[in-house]
């Protein structure tokens, strides 16, 4: 079949709903917006920064100055140019939600076009992480949208989905929560590198992508083996040996360095405003729990206390045994004074991997004597209600859960989990503390990975004392695809660039 005949159909982990990456960093919004946006830098397979919409940089003899220059002909999807004009208030844009946007732009004095297509950031001292920052992988990711789009502020929600990516957004199809459809870009100049972790060459092998909704996920797996569909996202791993089976089925760990669960409370409302009743928290669960019935199977996860991640630099094992201590957690909670205070857990009802955390979590917290509401909603809803500053009773929330790409937790800057920055910056929950911030300053000022280190290390050990969140756990989710997809990318999101569709 000719390309432009080609269609994928996908299930993926939530319908589309939201759908601007900067404001949320909810998988769906950062999964749409690497169909249809571009990015200046990339990360490859092995976790390198590679240029994207870069052609060529240069840094001064100081580390003061970086000035970039972007690659020619690139167009938006109404066949405009993408300047530096659209590139300075796009990163600024996204400078004031994502966690290393933040941390970056505390760095930079300046940010200015050159000439159409060069623009050159002064720093106000060194920065060890500006590459870093710019090609980060998963959510927030800085993806360059038109100025007059970037002019939108940043608490809201931008409409127009207009990029200049591989992919153009079929607006008029476009269903909140039921369809989203997308269509070849014609006018998109890859790089002629091949496609490399969310970089490299984007070459679009299919004419359209359609990402539909089947919330019941066994008629999903019936449907990919009936050749009804083609991508199934996160097939539950108690499907895997039925899919294994299917002639026509096969499982594709893309993101090999996997996923991490987090349970996060509300640092603005009572009981968890008290360090002691998040501490109480933490000692109630047993992570194995969380995976056990998160996944079920032990050669899909690992059991770790590593807020950055085993299998990484910054791994450590300082600060929590991941087992339950359920005295020690009845002791905390009267030395916290907890009094019997109603706890609402946001319970994700339609993502089955989110669904079995709450479930949990509820059960640990009712045995030590906490009065758990678990509050049934779809993850739309969840996603929605967890940026609200209100108190439960007022349509606020006490906890939630919610997993990461484990490519979004790996340094101590881009991990929003330990962003100490409270109510005026910080991730949903809240964290206010002024030593977590001290910390990731010196992390951010230090070139030696030896210091690095210790200092991430400090920043684990700070984390687990004041309870920033607790860990459930890291995990493998393989998507279930029809043998007839060819090429996909291995990368720490789906993607359907250079992906092709052979019957």
């Amino acid at each position: 079949a000719r390309a432009s005949t080609k269609t994928i159909t996908a299930v993926m982990h939530a319908p589309l709903r939201a759908t601007d990456p900067i404001m949320t960093t909810a998988w769906t919004a950062r999964n749409h917006g690497y169909m249809i946006y571009d990015t200046l830098f990339s990360t490859n397979s092995k976790f390198e920064i590679k240029p994207q919409m870069v052609e060529a940089w240069e840094v001064s003899a100081d580390n003061l100055i970086y000035t970039f220059r972007l690659r020619p002909g690139l167009k938006f999807h109404d066949g405009s140019a993408v300047t530096s004009a659209d590139v300075i208030p796009s990163l600024q844009r996204w400078s004031k939600r994502d966690s290393m946007g933040q941390k970056l732009f505390e760095f930079v004095a300046e940010l200015k076009a050159v000439d159409e297509r060069t623009f050159r950031m002064a720093l106000k001292e060194p920065c060890g992480f500006v590459l870093a920052a710019l090609g980060k992988p998963t959510a927030n990711v800085p993806f360059i949208v038109p100025a007059r789009i970037a002019a939108t502020p940043a608490d809201q929600a931008i409409t127009d989905h207009l990029g200049s990516g591989p992919f153009r957004f079929v607006t008029p199809e476009f269903q909140p929560g039921v369809k989203a459809a997308y269509e070849k870009n014609p006018d998109y100049v890859s790089r002629d590198e091949p496609s490399d972790g969310t970089g490299g060459g984007k070459v679009v092998k299919i004419g359209r992508y359609e990402w539909i909704s089947v919330p019941d996920f066994q008629i999903a797996t019936n449907a990919l083996m009936n050749d009804e569909i083609d991508y199934f996202e996160v097939p539950p791993h108690d499907h895997h040996p039925l899919l294994a089976r299917a002639a026509n089925v096969e499982l594709t760990d893309y993101n090999t360095l996997g996923f991490s669960g987090m349970c996060r409370m509300n640092w603005l409302v009572p009981p968890f405003d008290r360090v002691e009743i998040r501490q109480a928290v933490l000692h109630a669960v047993n992570q194995k729990d969380w995976l056990d019935t998160q996944i079920g199977n032990p050669d899909y996860y690992k059991v770790t206390p590593a807020i950055f991640v085993a299998g990484t630099p910054f791994e450590s094992t300082i600060g929590w045994s991941t087992r339950a201590d359920t005295a020690k957690a009845k002791e905390l909670l009267k030395q916290g004074g907890y009094k019997g205070e109603p706890i609402t857990i946001l319970h994700a009802t339609d993502a089955p991997i989110i669904t079995a955390l709450g479930t949990v979590t509820a059960e640990a917290l009712r045995a030590i004597g906490m009065n758990v509401n678990l509050l049934a909603m779809d993850w739309g809803s969840v996603v929605a209600r967890r940026a609200k500053q209100s108190m439960p009773a007022e349509g606020g929330w006490s906890l939630y859960h919610s997993t990461w790409a484990s490519a979004d937790l790996v340094n101590p800057i881009g991990n929003a989990c330990v962003n100490g920055k409270g109510k005026n910056g910080g991730f949903f929950g809240w964290v206010e503390d002024a030593e977590l911030e001290r910390l990731r300053d010196g992390f951010a000022r230090a070139a030696a990975p030896a210091d690095q280190k210790a200092i991430a290390d400090k920043i684990q050990a700070r984390a687990y004392e004041v309870v920033t969140h607790v860990p459930t756990g890291q995990y493998n989710q393989p998507a279930a695809t029809r043998k007839a997809l060819k090429d996909i990318v291995r990368a720490p999101v789906p993607l359907f660039w250079n992906v092709d569709k052979t019957g």
